[in-house]
């Protein structure tokens, strides 16, 4: 379905075509006008922006006319297949319409930094933390993805605290950018006695990753400090000062890097991700909606900040932005497919509604 928002300036757009068809047929325009010919490029332009839109408002007419169909007993079987039909036309016609209008985002095709962490649950948030990780990561192999555990902070209930996950593919930004947001979990915890249903929160933000000619970094903005590990992991983590943790002074931004028993490869990791929070930082600087998307993304952990809910003892998933359900055992190995699809749609149409 089209956003209201769009369907009203796709309307416009219509109108002004229509408008444009009687000028340019309008003798006294013809003669007189010396907008003429700006007259016929734009309604050119405006003919085939608006195309799809003309055989969307038919299909909805017919779609109308045969619900009527529906109702009536010897009809209805025809009508039912009439029916999915002209839905699985609408449907296609919402992308292409979506897709033509939409312009490119340059970030796209950028591979990703995967930022989770646990939010408000305690142990019950860190093991949904760890949930999501893994369903992403099925879904990258799906895809044919490259991925790569960045760093990660593990919480002794076996889930995680923070975790980065580097993922690499093709269009990896533009399907996974939607999934930045708060996720709550509501299901029995294993260590729940009485059988009640617990409700966490987990945090998602996806920064598209910054190449190094994108982001110029000055090493004397750079504090650089060497630190020994700790936290649960090997049992080398404790044994030497290879934890690296890097201040950007100009912005605050702070990465701590500890995974490796490297100390360079922990700075080499520590970069990346700096320099993907810088981009990201400075793209908030240059647009306004990215910093709010940037807001939404990283939030507090707080259970009502939430982009959707992941219901285990109805086994039902809840997409809020969308306002439907998909089954959540599907999703949860990595079954994003239709979900990622309908979301790219739904914020391309947000995007075209501004």
């Amino acid at each position: 379905m089209l956003d209201q928002k769009l369907r009203e300036k796709l309307v416009e757009m219509l109108a002004r075509y229509q408008e444009l068809d009687k000028k340019i047929a309008d003798p006294e325009v013809i003669a007189n006008d010396p907008s003429y010919t700006d007259y016929l490029r734009e309604h050119g332009t405006l003919a085939k922006e608006s195309a799809p839109f003309v055989s969307l408002l038919k299909l909805e007419k017919e779609q109308s006319e045969n619900s009527e169909a529906l109702e009536d007993p010897e009809l209805k079987e025809l009508a039912f297949e009439e029916e999915k039909r002209i839905s699985a036309e609408i449907e296609a016609l919402t992308i292409e319409i979506t897709e033509k209008l939409s312009p490119e985002n340059k970030d796209d095709s950028k591979n990703v930094m995967l930022e989770i962490r646990a939010g408000t649950g305690g142990d019950e948030a860190a093991l949904f933390a760890g949930d999501l990780l893994r369903m992403y990561q099925h879904y990258a192999d799906k895809k044919e993805w490259k991925t790569e555990m960045v760093s990660a902070s593990p919480s002794e209930s076996g889930g995680f605290k923070e975790v980065v996950l580097g993922v690499q593919g093709e269009n990896v930004f533009k399907e996974l950018k939607y999934e930045g947001g708060g996720h709550r979990v509501q299901r029995v915890p294993e260590t729940e006695s009485q059988g009640r249903v617990h409700t966490s929160a987990a945090t998602v933000a996806v920064l598209p990753e910054a190449e190094e000619y994108e982001v110029d970094i000055d090493p004397n903005d750079l504090d650089i400090q060497i630190c020994r590990s700790s936290g649960p992991g090997g049992q080398s983590v404790n044994t030497t000062d290879s934890a690296v943790r890097i201040i950007h002074k100009p912005t605050g931004i702070m990465v701590m890097m500890q995974d490796e028993k490297s100390q360079h490869k922990n700075k080499a990791k520590g970069m990346r991700v700096l320099r993907s929070r810088i981009y990201e930082h400075y793209q908030a600087q240059i647009d306004a909606e990215r910093a709010d998307a940037r807001k939404t993304q990283t939030g507090s952990g707080d259970r009502s900040q939430r982009i959707r809910t992941y219901n285990f003892p109805q086994n039902r998933l809840t997409d809020h932005r969308l306002g439907k359900n998909f089954s959540l055992d599907r999703t949860i190995a990595g079954g994003l497919d239709k979900l990622i699809s309908e979301l790219i749609v739904w914020g391309k149409q947000q995007d075209l509604a501004k």
